[in-house]
């Protein structure tokens, strides 16, 4: 392997072009040397010194090429990713990782039979409002935690047209698309939970997709709500935490992809910061006194993700997302669609 890590982006939509391809370019121990896209060139407008291929193939058969990510639609993930592990790559895939546990499972031993590094994505790990709610559960404010409400909504009322996120797949909606977000922060915060109950709804007119989504994730005293869909024309809560002795309430998102969209990613020195009207508000009590007051958003860092990719690369550094907990977050999935079937509580020890 070179000195830097050779990066090729398999992909250039939003993800690719927003998600991945402007920390790659910024990050001084990457080069990005080649971007598959089928139609346009997109990439080298952006970054004229990358060399644009049509095929996946120009990337898996270009030795020089380290690191392999996949940003392709939902059901090509499993498919490439297995070809790359073979080309002897490194990979990064795209939420979702795979449609099954059983294909995550047949990455992850692939990739360990080539002494591979295999990288979930799962930036919003690195959301400044969930680092918070890290903080203020690991700092026992609101006492024990009893109710954890997750909200990602959005307003799309119309189908979009021209794209396999409205088609009627195995891997298309919103389950899929925001659902391992919201599973896995719920996996990094409380871990492997003991049922799941779901709720799955098509409810614009038209629709072919699952496109609005609840939750239930039992952890026995914990009741952890996780909530999608595309007709909230007024968002709910994006966190909303209860304990024993309080509770934090935080509205809007993390301004990262906002600031990603208009391209203001380089040298800026507000990045990942939240103005102050976008603090999640607490009400609670310390020491026998009832407190209320706002707390600062921690910032947002994207760019952390990539830089453990470095270094679980080139030091064979612990990931920080580890495909394991992409397999863990298929399971739930997988248990979510049962339940919806069934109308019931399903058990995790099913997964």
């Amino acid at each position: 392997m070179s000195q830097k890590i050779n990066t090729a982006i398999i992909g250039f939509g939003m993800s690719g072009e927003y998600f991945h391809a402007p920390f790659i370019d910024a990050n001084p121990n990457f080069n990005l040397v080649k971007v598959v896209e089928r139609v346009s060139e997109k990439s080298k407008v952006i970054y004229p010194y990358v060399q644009v291929v049509k095929n996946y193939e120009d990337v898996l058969n270009d030795k020089d090429i380290d690191l392999v990510i996949i940003t392709t639609p939902n059901s090509t993930h499993y498919k490439i990713g297995m070809e790359a592990l073979q080309a002897d790559k490194h990979v990064i895939i795209e939420k979702p990782f795979t449609r099954t546990s059983a294909a995550a499972k047949e990455l992850i031993d692939l990739a360990a039979s080539k002494n591979k590094i295999l990288g979930p994505f799962q930036n919003r790990r690195w959301d400044g409002d969930f680092l918070t709610v890290k903080k203020i559960i690991s700092s026992n404010l609101l006492g024990e935690l009893i109710e954890y409400r997750s909200h990602f909504d959005r307003f799309r009322n119309e189908i979009k047209q021209g794209t396999w996120k409205e088609e009627d797949l195995l891997d298309s909606g919103l389950l899929y698309d925001l659902g391992p977000h919201l599973i896995d922060q719920a996996l990094v915060l409380f871990g492997k939970p003991l049922s799941v109950y779901a709720d799955l709804r098509t409810q614009r007119e038209r629709s072919k997709i699952i496109d609005n989504f609840e939750l239930v994730i039992n952890y026995s005293k914990l009741k952890v709500i996780l909530n999608s869909g595309f007709l909230y024309k007024q968002p709910l809560v994006r966190f909303a935490l209860f304990g024993t002795e309080g509770s934090f309430i935080k509205d809007g998102i993390d301004p990262q992809e906002a600031t990603l969209k208009n391209y203001k990613f380089r040298n800026n020195p507000d990045w990942g910061i939240e103005p102050e009207c976008d603090w999640g508000s607490y009400n609670t009590k310390i020491n026998g006194l009832d407190i209320k007051g706002k707390i600062e958003t921690v910032a947002g860092c994207y760019q952390n993700y990539f830089e453990n990719i470095y270094e679980a690369i080139a030091d064979q550094k612990e990931l920080a997302v580890k495909p394991e907990e992409a397999l863990l977050t298929a399971q739930i999935i997988e248990l979510a669609i049962e339940s919806n079937k069934r109308r019931s509580v399903v058990d995790f020890s099913l997964a």
